[in-house]
């Protein structure tokens, strides 16, 4: 069966005790929204009712790109989700992927990921990195006194602020914020302060992990949105793993190309699009999403009035 140009995916929803109520029309409480990874199932045409794995076992390249087959051979490459922050989430850290090789497995990758704000209340923030200075004699002492938070660099966040999150940072969200987050197709998390909820056999501590994987010089810069005067597609954040851009647009078609290279992940953030590719049309709302697989080469975003959304690709890094 020949694989369609455009794939929409049904997501799947998570509820933590964190989890806001801005993420489903029914108003009920979601921590996420895993909006596309391997196993999402899709919604139209000929593949409904598959899931993202069969597609990408079956047509390969044709479906990831030949960059993403290369480092993740027949596994979709990335894991995409919207988070509602009401509460703190717990202080975590990810591994890279030799360390999550070592400690999870042969078949684990690390989780390098990038934060998009969609949303930010007034004066929230998040954590991010250590504060400097700090050793792994004060990292565990910090641990064990509960004062774990007095070390952490915190940084206030506004809607359209981009944040890179390398392995081994220290990290944790903080409430009021409503997020996009792309990442290495791993879930990997290392919890190293909850804030004093209790552990059950869902959400436990892994200080001895943590400790393992920390990187205490691993520091990131809160980067502000400055849309490109010149086109539609503003870049925001590049690295090995992934791509994210942002696209806005009000009347005029934009045109894009997957050139054969990797599939483009499409999640409207605000606003209402027609993404048109030969004779497939699809139309998004906000917090909906469409996979275009890599063969599909030319398409197309409509907007339907003013509209955002975001893409994520695993193009070549340039670096």
């Amino acid at each position: 069966m020949e694989l369609t140009k455009i794939l929409q995916l049904t997501p799947e929803y998570r509820d933590y005790v964190w989890g806001g109520r801005r993420l489903r029309e029914s108003g009920e409480r979601t921590a996420e929204a895993w909006v596309i990874f391997e196993r999402n199932l899709v919604a139209n045409g000929p593949h409904a009712g598959r899931t993202l794995t069969d597609l990408t076992q079956e047509y390969g390249e044709a479906l990831i790109g030949t960059h993403a087959a290369q480092h993740t051979g027949n596994r979709f490459p990335l894991l995409i989700k919207l988070l509602d922050c009401a509460a703190w989430l717990s202080l975590q850290v990810h591994p890279n992927d030799e360390q999550a090789k070592l400690l999870e497995g042969p078949d684990h990758f690390g989780k390098t990921e990038a934060w998009h704000i969609i949303e930010a209340d007034d004066h929230a923030q998040l954590i991010a990195g250590m504060l400097t200075g700090t050793d792994k004699p004060m990292l565990q002492m910090a641990i064990r006194n509960n004062s774990l938070v007095e070390r952490a660099q915190t940084h206030v966040v506004r809607a359209g602020d981009s944040i890179f999150m390398p392995p081994g940072t220290i990290h944790a969200l903080g409430p009021g914020l409503l997020l996009y987050e792309v990442q290495q197709t791993s879930n990997i998390t290392y919890r190293v302060y909850d804030w004093g909820r209790p552990e059950t056999p869902t959400r436990r501590l892994h200080i001895e992990k943590s400790l393992e994987v920390v990187n205490l010089q691993s520091s990131v810069e809160v980067l502000p949105l400055h849309p490109s005067p010149n086109s539609s597609v503003t870049g925001l954040i590049t690295c090995p793993y992934f791509t994210l851009e942002h696209i806005r647009g009000d009347s005029q078609p934009i045109q894009l190309s997957t050139r054969g290279s990797s599939f483009h992940a499409l999640t409207v953030i605000t606003g209402t699009a027609r993404i048109q590719a030969g004779t497939e049309s699809v139309k998004l709302g906000r917090f909906e999403s469409a996979l275009i697989p890599a063969n599909c080469g030319d398409y197309s975003i409509q907007p339907i009035g003013e509209c955002a959304l975001l893409k994520s690709s695993v193009d070549p890094y340039p670096g």
